[in-house]
């Protein structure tokens, strides 16, 4: 008959001494008590591997940390598992693993590896904003925490003193943003499912502000008050480039000489430079090519055709016409952006067909099919619309209050 092990009491475990070499005390069921020469004490749970059947020793805890009572409760776990086929030194080595990841994936971490694939499709300045804009008003909060752990109710106390102040627009992209986050984490499997997928609805809904414009009975206003106005003469002809080629300020300030061809009379943006990053082709008219001739005769060599100010290496900033038109008395009526919006409105006015007009302003097409079309075949039906729009520019200004309309810098024929 095999020998039952006397259970151990607690009084043999504290009183047990240090040897010169290790040994154990028994208490039976695979658990034992290893007393070390340092005077050190660790459970042990022995036990035969389920696949291997090669005999391991699970260490279960140190005393008195983990008191006897508490050691023959992990020694019972252990064995439940060995009943179910599982080794527990695995079972609890796989559950420390998954701890020790969750802690490494961090918002921060999970936002490093987003932003590395996100900053590859878009510009490199909305990559820089956007990084700014999540390191301020979100990282800074939460960026150490385990993306596993974050809550929505968490999220939305960062994010309500911002909402306080007003900036929803702000809000409303931050939230858009940790949403792409969260999908991310979802797709490479860090974490199960979004649970912030709703937080924009904690908020209030940013009002939406139109650029402000001129109504185009008022073109002939606007066009006299920059003839009269005391600002760069490159500034003056920044703006007049902008409204004849219904560009956006960036694309404008940043036009570049080696995007312009004269000889088949159209400026080419390139894609980085665009706001959806698809390059756009702008016809040029007589008012256009003349505009440049008379940039060319008043600026320094640079590969910029509106240099800036103090360095010829760079473009004038995109705010340059906007702070021009606020200095001329035109805040909150007219900004350069809502220069497109006034050729818009007065274009649809004059019966031009919307899909062209849309095309002038390169305006995204949904449909990916019907958008190839209109690059190729609108350009021609393009080039009239840019015609008549210049056309109506110059007889704006009464023949003398644009650049174009000025007979003495007219370039011969």
């Amino acid at each position: 008959m095999a020998r039952k092990t006397a259970p151990l009491t607690a009084t043999q475990i504290q009183q047990a001494k240090p040897k010169e070499k290790q040994y154990n005390l028994v208490d039976g069921d695979g658990l034992a008590l290893r007393v070390m020469p340092t005077g050190s004490k660790l459970w042990l749970f022995n036990y035969y591997r389920p696949v291997s059947r090669k005999r391991a020793n699970l260490s279960i805890g140190k005393y008195p940390d983990l008191s006897l009572a508490k050691a023959r409760t992990k020694a019972a776990e252990a064995r439940e598992l060995l009943a179910e086929g599982i080794d527990p030194k695995d079972h609890r080595d796989s559950i420390l693993n998954a701890k020790q990841k969750e802690l490494n994936n961090t918002l921060q971490v999970v936002f490093d590896n987003w932003f590395a694939v996100k900053q590859t499709s878009i510009k490199e300045l909305t990559a820089k904003k956007l990084k700014q804009r999540l390191d301020k008003y979100l990282l800074s909060f939460m960026g150490k925490k385990p993306i596993n752990d974050i809550t929505a109710p968490q999220t939305i106390k960062v994010l309500q003193p911002l909402a306080n102040t007003g900036k929803l627009e702000t809000v409303e992209r931050i939230c858009r943003n940790i949403n792409e986050i969260m999908t991310f984490a979802v797709n490479t499997g860090i974490i199960e499912h979004n649970r912030l997928a709703g937080i924009g609805k904690a908020f209030a809904a940013p009002k939406v502000t139109n650029q402000a414009s001129l109504k185009p009975e008022e073109l002939p206003k606007l066009l006299t008050a920059l003839n009269y106005a005391s600002i760069k003469h490159i500034t003056r002809c920044l703006i007049e480039w902008q409204l004849h080629t219904m560009t956006r300020p960036s694309e404008a300030a940043g036009t570049r000489w080696d995007e312009i061809d004269i000889e088949n009379q159209l400026w080419h943006i390139p894609e980085e430079r665009m706001k959806k990053g698809r390059p756009h082709t702008i016809p040029l008219t007589k008012q256009t090519l003349e505009l440049l001739q008379t940039i060319k005769a008043i600026t320094p060599e640079s590969e910029f055709v509106f240099p800036g100010h103090t360095s010829r290496k760079r473009s004038v900033s995109s705010q340059t016409a906007n702070k021009a038109l606020e200095r001329m008395g035109f805040k909150g009526q007219q900004t350069s952006h809502g220069l497109r919006a006034l050729a818009s409105t007065t274009l649809n006015e004059q019966g031009f067909d919307v899909d062209v007009i849309e095309a002038a302003l390169s305006h995204v097409d949904k449909d990916k099919v019907r958008s190839a079309y209109n690059r190729t075949d609108y350009l021609e039906r393009r080039k009239k619309v840019m015609c008549w729009w210049s056309n109506h520019i110059e007889e704006a200004s009464n023949g003398s209050n644009s650049i174009t309309g000025l007979k003495t810098l007219k370039i011969a024929n």
